[in-house]
């Protein structure tokens, strides 16, 4: 995808689909990402703590999920928009080694007149939906 894409206000409408984006969860990929951004909490790279607690493998973290989210914004919307805020983050079901997480979107508000953009978003896997949150962002003129 071309990431300076200038998406018009004009071209959007409520309802409109994002994504979807998928990557699939190994564990080398949880190893690799909770050293890039130092979350060392066992339960995301360690299976056997992980099941201690009650999920069933290793999981993604909140900076994961989150890191998703935006890349499934960025292409959609490009690098010259701009992510005023990703809220209402809620984790449902663990995202886990051996899962292949999609990662989608809706648009559910528009302000033309301040290029506002607000879209629901998800991530699923084989089980169902795992996780939502909403993002709002503003589109360059």
């Amino acid at each position: 995808m071309d990431m300076d894409v200038h998406r018009g206000m004009d071209s959007i409408a409520v309802g409109d689909e994002i994504g979807p984006i998928s990557i699939p969860i190994t564990l080398q990929r949880l190893v690799m990402e909770a050293g890039a951004n130092r979350d060392f909490s066992l339960i995301h790279h360690d299976a056997d703590v992980a099941r201690a607690t009650g999920a069933p493998d290793a999981y993604m973290n909140t900076f994961f999920i989150a890191g998703m989210f935006e890349r499934l914004l960025r292409e959609w919307m490009g690098y010259r928009g701009v992510i005023n805020s990703i809220t209402n983050l809620r984790m449902k079901v663990f995202n886990t080694v051996g899962d292949t997480v999609t990662f989608s979107g809706t648009v559910s508000a528009l302000d033309n007149d301040s290029r506002t953009v607000v879209i629901e978003m998800r991530s699923a896997t084989g089980n169902g939906e795992t996780v939502t949150a909403e993002a709002t962002i503003t589109l360059p003129a």
